[in-house]
């Protein structure tokens, strides 16, 4: 229904006015409880006093009543006043019937209420007599809609059974608790009045903390990031939302300034070959005069034309892993073996640097893997080690395995890497802040790469590091499964 409504009368309602009905419609349920409550427990109360009163006259009526000769005598001291307007409280709805069902002596009152016919007064009293302790109690009304009470009970004297009923007016008690109706209706409309007041004062309060985030997202640009909200000491889920989005203005924040930084970058990077193009080539245009130095010049703009594709091909394979658009070729790759070809491309490198590149490679390393990828991953952390470490270091390469994992460890003595960068090493475009001693540095692109293979190959990826004293990365990798080869030479060497 309410969908209904909203569907074909839609209105439009603020945070806080739905607040402020939720809370109305709540304190409206709990006050309509309440009245509902306090009327029963009214009503309950006034018919216990009611029926104790109606005991306690029901034995002291049986102290001034007698049966002589089958006829009722009242015994009291007629000339005190008290005693004759106890009696005649008692007499005033009062019935007395003998065992056969008819009547001996009945008030007026009673007479009103109707006076049960000799076969219902039989029938309870053989009711009574089988339950003695247990009177009957009946709730009548007279011809203006009076209730009453009734109690009925036997009465035995000289060895035979009458029935005796008397009873009391509940009009007092149902006017009690009428007014009280009327009262707490009339109060309610005030006290709702007072809850709306109370909830849209309250729902205010609480969402000042959503305005002020609203007003602080309103002014926040790709230039202006330094907004942040103040904390309200609470520590209730506002603070935690204020801390979130505090986090989360100060991730933007960084996630902005590596983008400037990337692009700033990039432009870099494309501008330089770019210009070196166009200067070698307008050089050659204009001052060369024999095939050898055309070929020259050419040779050179293909060098740049090279490394602006490598920086593209980088970028744009980056884009792809991360957008999934990447296909992975898996199958059963030595790992031991790709490391050891990888090596031997970098030798040469490593002697210019003067550096020392040793190795230790278990046999039999084999992991379910993209050789393309897993190479990428090598040749990135291998060439990282070479390029921040100083001559006279080493660079030491480990493959080890287990029955469930093999680990590439990449060890060296360069730089290492300050503590605090370590947990961004790994983020798109991220660069620990260049030393005068660091060389050229490139894009920010290779630990994003090595990052994504190893999350491609279900594997994680540890850094150790510390200024001046090196850094050591650790790729596990699931084992694969040993192939049938490999299996059957590990069983003859068992035996």
């Amino acid at each position: 229904m309410a969908a209904f409504l909203r569907s074909r009368f839609p209105i439009v309602l603020g945070l806080r006015a739905r607040l402020t009905l939720s809370y109305l419609v709540f304190f409206a349920v709990l006050l309509a409880f309440l009245g509902f409550f306090f009327t029963q427990t009214l009503l309950s109360v006034y018919d216990t006093q009611t029926r104790a009163v109606l005991n306690d006259e029901w034995t002291t009526l049986k102290s001034y009543l007698k049966i002589e000769k089958g006829k009722p005598v009242w015994f009291y001291d007629r000339h005190d006043p008290e005693e004759a307007y106890i009696v005649e409280r008692l007499r005033r709805i009062y019935l007395l019937a003998g065992a056969d069902g008819k009547p001996l002596e009945v008030s007026k009152l009673y007479a009103e209420l109707g006076v049960e016919p000799p076969e219902v007064i039989r029938q309870r009293i053989a009711e009574l007599r089988r339950h003695p302790r247990e009177p009957v109690w009946e709730i009548r009304h007279n011809h203006q809609k009076v209730p009453f009470i009734l109690r009925s009970g036997l009465l035995v004297d000289e060895g035979k059974v009458f029935y005796l009923a008397i009873g009391r007016s509940l009009a007092e008690s149902h006017r009690v608790v009428g007014e009280f109706q009327r009262n707490y209706a009339l109060f309610m409309p005030l006290m709702i009045a007072a809850g709306i007041l109370l909830g849209w004062v309250v729902s205010g309060r609480a969402l000042r903390p959503l305005n002020e985030i609203a007003t602080t997202a309103e002014r926040i640009t790709g230039s202006n990031l330094t907004a942040h909200i103040p904390l309200r000491g609470t520590h209730d889920e506002l603070d935690r939302l204020i801390e979130s989005f505090n986090r989360m203005i100060e991730r933007l924040d960084s996630a902005f300034t590596q983008m400037r930084q990337f692009s700033t970058d990039v432009s870099h990077e494309l501008r330089t070959p770019l210009t070196a193009i166009r200067g070698q080539l307008e050089v050659a245009m204009f001052t060369a005069q024999t095939p050898e130095q055309y070929r020259e010049a050419i040779m050179n703009a293909l060098e740049d034309v090279e490394r602006l594709s490598r920086t593209v091909r980088a970028l744009l394979l980056l884009s792809q892993a991360e957008s999934g658009q990447l296909a992975l070729q898996m199958q059963t790759l030595d790992l031991s073996q790709a490391v050891r070809e990888i090596l031997e491309q970098f030798e040469i490198a490593a002697e210019a640097s003067k550096l020392r590149l040793t190795s230790s490679l278990e046999p039999d390393a084999l992991i379910t893997a993209d050789r393309v990828q897993m190479e990428r991953l090598i040749s990135n952390l291998v060439s990282n080690a070479i390029k921040y470490t100083p001559e006279g270091g080493l660079v030491h390469v480990a493959v080890r395995r287990d029955s469930t994992e093999v680990c590439l460890e990449v060890e060296d003595t360069g730089e290492g890497i300050p503590a605090e960068h370590l947990p961004h090493i790994f983020d798109r475009f991220y660069r620990v802040p260049k030393r005068e001693s660091t060389p050229e540095r490139g894009l920010g692109l290779g630990l994003s790469f090595v990052a994504w293979i190893v999350r491609a190959h279900h594997g994680r990826i540890e850094v150790d590091s510390s200024v001046g004293q090196g850094s050591r990365f650790r790729v596990w990798l699931p084992a694969a499964p040993p192939q049938p080869a490999v299996a059957a030479e590990s069983a003859l060497a068992a035996r």
